[in-house]
């Protein structure tokens, strides 16, 4: 039986701007009396240094906007990111739109129908019995069940599928009137927007995908938080996820690892999704990771921010380009529920 291989990635992203740009030219007006000194802290230590932006708030500021309004903006922005993303992972692959068996989509932050899966499969030119898949409000860990179905797929009908995450986190910026409390601050600091693809095929050259594996702590479900509002989607994040992330986490990675026969010194590619520095100090602690096992996943932090689903993806991606490239990698992803996903890679070449 042919293992599920991913054999091409895709990235797209709008154009960027720094945080300090961000800050001087909107959130600093935008956050006022005594919020204003602590949202500027937050920032300047957020590991975020450039964000991608399809709704730029320098140019465009959509804060007050209705939810119906913002929803129709997100069809109008990711569609061609989406588009964009695909095309580079099926040029990756060697594959045509007409070669996809399961196109899987991951997105949090618009809604649509038909949505994103039916309008790309006509563009693209995707065979009528393409199969489909949308995986909504998962969050920032969506990629990785995402990959997980993908997987089971190939394996079991020996063709190719195709994973997209879009996430436009710009779309639900808060208005100046609502209730502002540290959480929204900590997530207008981080969040940032792009797509990436991932192709899988049965066997060939690229990133073997060994095993997706998961553990949710329902205790703590109210941690994290992704509201639908009149005023777009409120992000809900406890100061306490770090400490739930710390109890589960060396206990993940250590399971799956030894169902493989693997330790962590074996592991050369850590793709670790950057909630936040705190999440990244707190997983480099419980899984007692050298100075440079989570480089990757800070640089992505510093130049891209917190993507949601797509940023483990970006991770992969500067892992597998890297001198040398990652020869067996663990991604990690949190998100809501509060849930835990792990995955393991090994390359193929």
């Amino acid at each position: 039986m042919s293992v599920p291989v991913i054999a091409g990635l895709g990235i797209a992203q709008p154009p960027s701007a720094s945080q300090d740009e961000l800050w001087e030219g909107f959130f600093s007006r935008h956050f006022s009396g005594t919020t204003r000194s602590l949202a500027q802290r937050i920032f300047a230590n957020s590991g975020v240094t450039r964000r991608q932006a399809s709704v730029n708030p320098l140019l465009e500021d959509v804060s007050d906007w209705p939810t119906e309004r913002r929803m129709r903006r997100y069809q109008v922005e990711a569609l061609p990111l989406g588009k964009e993303a695909v095309g580079r992972a099926l040029t990756a692959a060697g594959l045509g739109a007409g070669d996809i068996g399961l196109f899987i989509v991951c997105s949090c932050t618009g809604y649509a129908t038909p949505g994103l899966d039916i309008l790309l499969a006509r563009d693209l030119g995707m065979a009528a019995d393409t199969q489909r898949m949308f995986i909504g409000h998962m969050g920032c860990y969506a990629a990785l069940p995402g990959l997980g179905a993908a997987s089971d797929f190939v394996t079991a009908r020996g063709r190719p599928a195709l994973l997209l995450c879009a996430e436009l986190t710009s779309l639900h910026i808060q208005p100046s009137s609502a209730r502002v409390d540290t959480q929204q601050i900590v997530s207008h600091a981080l969040f940032s927007d792009a797509a990436v693809a991932a192709v899988v095929v049965p066997g060939g050259r690229g990133y073997a995908l060994r095993e997706v594996t998961s553990v949710t702590d329902t205790s703590s479900a109210d941690h994290m938080t992704w509201d639908v509002t009149d005023a777009g989607f409120r992000m809900g994040l406890s100061p306490k996820v770090p400490q739930v992330l710390s109890r589960h986490v060396r206990g993940l990675v250590d399971d799956l690892l030894a169902r493989h026969g693997v330790t962590s010194s074996e592991v050369d590619g850590w793709a670790v999704h950057p909630g936040g520095p705190r999440i990244l100090n707190v997983v480099e602690r419980e899984l007692a990771l050298p100075p440079e096992g989570l480089a990757a996943s800070r640089a992505t932090l510093d130049e891209h921010g917190n993507c949601s689903s797509p940023t483990v993806l970006l991770i992969l991606d500067r892992l597998g380009r890297s001198t040398p490239a990652a020869r067996r990698i663990v991604m990690l992803a949190f998100g809501p529920g509060l849930t835990l996903y792990a995955a393991l890679l090994d390359r193929q070449d």
